[in-house]
């Protein structure tokens, strides 16, 4: 390789620059997606009262684009082939431009989940191939390092993200925050396709090897473990806001900065994810889940008071950020010569937890309360925590 080089745009950049800038792209457009996708979160309660809907049904607009997310993993990667992964993962950030803008404009609920679901098909494109594409991009040597920095845009997208969103919201409406997510969309698709090297998939995809790597047990554990981490964790997270309301009995302003606490913990879990995942893959998730098992059962004691509601947020962040960069490295371990297909399966269990979890979550807030829901997350991370320490 020379000194310097060219992507399409014309640019001459080193190969240092041009790798490592396009992993923060790649970082970067993570973050946007999954700002995007957990941005109700922050703002449940004002988008639902706006649409004059109940708490328990505005939960949708998490739930939809986890089941369309769910099918639109393996589903992309069937249909993109041996496209270039760098325009394929153009187009999806272009779909998110056009997601944001239609939310902000929903005059109603209908309209609201119709964006949700064009949504939901770009995070399960960009999760699947974004972090598979680590590989046309640096050494491999430094891709576990390189992977914990793309993931990293998930707790940076709860650090920045569902905080800043919500602060906008309060101060100017959900509509405002739509609006300022969309617009810094747009940046990102101007970031990554200036910085995108072309990006050849090596091979065609097609639905038999996407389920022939369901076939080793491996695999098979890391999907099941997948599926009732992330249901337990979205059971109770999609109702943070309402859960530091009304079972911690916080103000409004005291919650803007436990969620901004939560997101800044699960960065830190993140990268420390990394590290920790290189030294033993199944103990980091087994950390992990146990923490966010012992933090709702915590939240269910019926408690109340700032200084429990500080270290559950704190610690609560901490540990789910260390769930994704744990998984997708247990998936890269069980599938090492079908990264994109494990990342497939990842990706549809992941989205469709989220799903589920928000779907029961919010039937059991509707029918029973608060406290439901964070039974039944300690419930289901309680029982992977149980099968990790079996698989180890």
């Amino acid at each position: 390789m020379g000194m310097s080089e060219k992507h399409d745009t014309g640019i001459a950049v080193s190969p240092v620059t041009a790798a490592w800038g396009s992993v923060v792209s790649l970082a970067v457009g993570v973050f946007a997606t999954v700002s995007t996708e957990f941005l109700p979160i922050g703002l449940l309660t004002n988008i639902a009262q706006s649409l004059e809907v109940s708490e328990g049904t505005a939960g949708l607009m998490v739930t939809l684009p986890g089941l369309i997310a769910a099918l639109a993993g393996p589903g992309l990667l069937v249909l993109s082939g041996q496209r270039d992964r760098r325009t394929v993962l153009l187009i999806l950030s272009g779909l998110l431009v056009v997601s944001n803008v239609a939310s902000m404009l929903a005059p109603n609920l209908i309209v609201m989940l119709v964006a949700r679901l064009l949504l939901g098909a770009c995070v399960g494109g960009f999760w699947t191939l974004a972090p598979s594409a680590i590989s046309h991009l640096v050494p491999h040597g430094l891709q576990v390092r390189a992977m914990s920095y793309v993931l990293a845009g998930i707790s940076v997208a709860t650090v920045l993200g569902v905080p800043a969103t919500a602060f906008v919201g309060d101060l100017w409406g959900w509509r405002a925050a739509f609006g300022v997510t969309a617009a810094v969309a747009a940046l990102i698709f101007i970031i990554q396709s200036l910085l995108l090297p072309p990006m050849p998939a090596s091979r065609a995809f097609g639905l038999k090897d996407v389920l022939q790597a369901t076939k080793g047990r491996a695999a098979r554990v890391g999907v099941l473990v997948t599926m009732l981490i992330v249901a337990g964790h979205f059971a109770a997270y999609t109702y943070f806001k309402p859960i530091l309301l009304h079972i911690f009995g916080l103000q409004s302003e005291t919650v803007a900065a436990l969620l901004l606490a939560y997101g800044g913990a699960g960065f830190f879990g993140t990268i420390a994810g990394g590290w920790l995942t290189a030294r033993g893959v199944r103990g980091t998730a087994l950390i992990a889940t146990l923490l966010i098992a012992l933090m709702l059962m915590l939240s269910d004691l019926g408690i109340t008071g700032l200084g429990l509601g500080v270290g559950v947020a704190i610690v609560w962040g901490l540990a789910f950020g260390l769930v994704p960069v744990s998984l997708t490295a247990w998936m890269v371990e069980a599938v090492p010569d079908a990264r994109e297909a494990g990342q497939a399966l990842l990706v549809t269990a992941f989205q469709l937890a989220i799903a589920l979890g928000a779907l029961v979550g919010g039937f059991i807030v509707n029918g029973i309360g608060l406290e439901g829901a964070l039974v039944l997350g300690s419930s289901l991370t309680g029982v992977a925590a149980l099968i990790i320490w079996r698989s180890l």
